[in-house]
């Protein structure tokens, strides 16, 4: 691959340094995705400019103009604090017609609304957890046709804000507990979702209009009791020292088989395609017992980190971090938004 001028964007508070030597650990886990990703394209052999974002475009509009990057490498995860807003950032490189990585617009409005892409699932014939949305200032009213236990989370927050043990609910007046506490701690819509017991499992796929799904992870919810490995929290997703003392882990789904794989494998991209969902995802499932599958997210734009689900998940079939990386740069370079329609 030719070197290209890639325009790296991130927040303003994550973006890398040339190197990390002497930082502390803590300072490294923080902007460890945004290093990996930069100093995977300079290796590559490409211009590389970063530019932290937090909630002003010009500087955006002004660096494109004068320094005419051929890709943004997307790594935004929000616009002025709001992580739906990350949408209408790709929204505006598309107007300006520059290419960039990672899902469209479209694909990033409905995978973050997690009712809509429950709606539009539905039409589809794919199963998702039954559910019933508790919008942020409207008095609580009891669900009449949801079985407990249920599961409450914020309607858009991701990578697990607001998510704990206490997210599963026995009891209605658990329910309204936990409702009250996302309204006022996560100031979001609660949605409440039937708790769907089973494997965790997450199935990467990259493409455009071609789709590649990678092999299927589990997570290995390790020496956790049954009841603490009911649900993923931002604990055990994001602490490091905890996922090591109770030997959580991610690795290969065991013990499935060749159709029940294939069958994954076909629901995986139907789903991407469903959500229109581009450059690259991770979809996150629960398989029960008797081999019924539902999926609980659709991760546009998942974590890139070298180590990282993603990233492993790709190297069990031969594509190391840097050619990753730059598959990523190529499906950003051949996506066909509306304006390149009429270059």
């Amino acid at each position: 691959m030719r070197s290209k001028r890639v325009l790296l964007i991130t927040h303003e508070d994550l973006v890398p340094p040339e190197s990390i030597e002497g930082l502390s650990e803590k300072e490294i886990h923080e902007i460890r995705t945004e290093y990996d990703v930069y100093s995977s394209l300079y290796n590559l052999g490409h211009k590389v400019r970063i530019l932290g974002i937090s909630d002003r475009s010009l500087q955006l509009r002004n660096t494109i103009r004068d320094w005419k990057p051929h890709v943004v490498f997307n790594l935004l995860e929000e616009f002025g604090g709001i992580a739906a807003y990350d949408q209408h950032v790709v929204a505006y490189l598309e107007m300006i017609r520059q290419r960039y990585t990672g899902c469209n617009p479209r694909g990033l409005m409905l995978s973050r609304d997690k009712v809509l892409t429950k709606q539009v699932l539905a039409w589809h014939r794919i199963a998702t957890p039954a559910f019933r949305l508790f919008p942020l200032g409207r008095r609580f009213a009891e669900p009449r046709k949801l079985k407990f236990p249920l599961f409450v989370k914020s309607a858009t927050e991701d990578a697990s804000l607001g998510i704990s043990q206490a997210s599963i609910v026995e009891d209605m007046g658990s329910l309204r507990d936990r409702v009250s506490f996302i309204h006022e701690q996560v100031q979001s819509d609660a949605l409440v979702e039937e708790y769907i017991d089973g494997r965790e499992l997450y199935i990467g796929v990259l493409g455009n209009s071609r789709l590649m799904t990678l092999p299927i992870w589990e997570l290995n919810f390790g020496t956790l009791s049954k009841v603490q490995s009911g649900i993923a929290t931002r604990k055990l997703k994001m602490d490091a020292n905890y996922q090591k003392k109770h030997g959580i882990s991610t690795g290969p789904a065991p013990g499935l088989g060749d159709s029940e794989a294939d069958r994954l494998h076909r629901l995986a991209k139907r789903i991407y395609r469903a959500l229109h969902l581009s450059g690259y995802a991770r979809l996150d499932f629960r398989m029960r017992s008797d081999g019924s599958v539902f999926l609980l997210e659709a991760n546009a734009n998942p974590e890139i980190t070298r180590g990282e689900d993603f990233a492993e998940s790709a190297k069990a079939i031969g594509i190391d971090y840097e050619t990753l990386i730059s598959r990523i740069v190529n499906l950003g370079l051949a996506y066909m938004p509306e304006w390149r329609m009429y270059e």
